[in-house]
């Protein structure tokens, strides 16, 4: 029999905050982290935005030694998941069994930056000057493995690298285990700090990158004239707990994770099919992990990268899984204020979902002017919007077509978490 897995912690580091608490106050309100990048390397790119994060300073997690041998993703995996481990109150070893707790972190592109900086020294200065503890620093699987050590947790360990798709399948494969009774408790997410030479030349390259120079023009999920994405840093961290496991020791729980659902398209390497029909189907089967129907869900907090060919396909795949019911849903793209935290982005989205389910409020889409003509459904324009919510949904579709639907619910059974309930503006 199917464990029920419930999420008991919540940490994250975004462009808009430092933690959880910050991020979403500064999501309800439309805030935007993105900025213009001033650094000289980037005069030749095409993309002059990134979203950024601002006053984060690794020292409040680790020493001296320690920050210099780890690289900007897993610093931000750390301090995530750190704040949600102490949000959970769990303490490995103490309430909870190291062997029966995992650790399960994804990343796109891992230490890119230490990869790139490594390069560099290779070539410009010979093999010699390359740190021992380069290869510990850039390899993807690297923040599960820190923290794991950190933590003393010594279950079910992984790393999930499918692009932008990394943290919500790395929260889907910890859900799994937890179900199945493999773990009593996983931590889980994603991780990324990409904003380089190589990394944002990689994606202007693609073209997938905006190339407007005001902020405020950069992000503009389903607007008409959208024209790409900005690229962002972050790390979110959920902790997933057996429901058992939680009641046992009298834990206050954010929500029920009720439903994953993930499949791969075989299709193209960047594009999706026109008709959506891989993302209707990530869906459904979402919905039928979840045992509910379409018309159960109230808000999705969709994929919505500001691209010409996503929003649209993702506007398509909606309407075919809910039919009418897809204009009462309220559907909003944080992406529109943290940019696109790429392997990050589905674990942060998932954050911010589970606080919208508890709070009743749905986040804005920002930057949203125009309306394109097929794309006529509510994406939440600029405005937060109080709904009663109780069953959502959150959407991460990656390049390479690797596909991932996370379904989130209340549970009047359960012992809600009254500090995570912050009241609008």
């Amino acid at each position: 029999m199917k464990k029920r897995v419930v999420i008991t912690g919540m940490g994250c580091v975004t462009p808009i905050g430092l933690d959880k608490e910050s991020t979403w106050h500064n999501a309800i309100k439309g805030v935007s982290g993105i900025r213009q990048v001033s650094n000289e390397w980037m005069e030749d790119l095409p993309v002059k935005l990134a979203a950024e994060i601002t006053g984060f300073d690794p020292l409040q997690e680790m020493d001296v030694k320690e920050a210099r041998r780890t690289d900007r993703f897993i610093q931000l995996a750390i301090a995530a998941a750190d704040e949600a481990l102490r949000d959970s109150g769990l303490i490995v070893g103490h309430n909870v069994d190291p062997m029966r707790t995992g650790v399960w972190i994804g990343s796109g592109v891992g230490g890119i930056m230490t990869f790139e900086s490594g390069m560099l020294d290779v070539l410009q200065k010979g093999f010699g000057r390359v740190s021992p503890f380069a290869l510990s620093m850039f390899l993807p699987n690297m923040a599960a493995s820190r923290i794991s050590i950190r933590l003393g947790a010594r279950g079910l360990t992984g790393c999930t690298v499918t692009a932008c798709a990394s943290g919500s399948q790395s929260i889907g494969g910890a859900f799994r285990a937890v179900q199945r009774g493999e773990a009593d408790v996983m931590i889980a997410g994603g991780t990324e700090a990409p904003i380089c030479k190589i990394g944002l030349a990689s994606f202007a390259a693609m073209r997938a990158l905006s190339v407007q120079t005001d902020p405020w023009q950069g992000s503009r999920p389903f607007d008409k004239n959208r024209d790409g994405f900005v690229i962002g840093e972050g790390a979110g961290i959920l902790v997933l707990e057996s429901l058992d496991h939680a009641q046992a020791r009298g834990a206050e729980i954010y929500a029920e994770l009720l439903g994953y659902g993930s499949c791969g398209e075989g299709f193209h390497i960047s594009a999706p099919r026109s008709d959506g029909s891989d993302w209707t189907r990530a869906m459904n089967l979402a919905l039928e992990d979840a045992t509910i129907d379409p018309e159960k869900i109230q808000y999705i907090n969709a994929h919505g990268t500001s691209t010409i060919l996503n929003d649209l396909t993702e506007t398509r795949a909606i309407k075919a899984v809910f039919g009418s019911h897809a204009y009462n849903v309220s559907i909003s793209s944080t992406k529109s204020m943290t940019g696109h935290l790429l392997g990050a982005s589905g674990a942060v989205e998932a954050v911010l979902s589970i606080l919208a389910l508890r709070n009743d409020i749905v986040p804005p889409t920002i930057n949203y002017v125009e309306r394109d003509e097929e794309m006529d459904l509510d994406y939440t324009p600029n405005s937060f919007k109080r709904r009663k919510l109780e069953t959502v949904m959150s959407n991460t579709f990656a390049f390479g077509g690797h596909n991932a639907v996370l379904i989130f619910g209340k549970n009047q059974h359960l012992i809600p978490r009254s500090d995570c309930l912050y009241d609008a503006p």
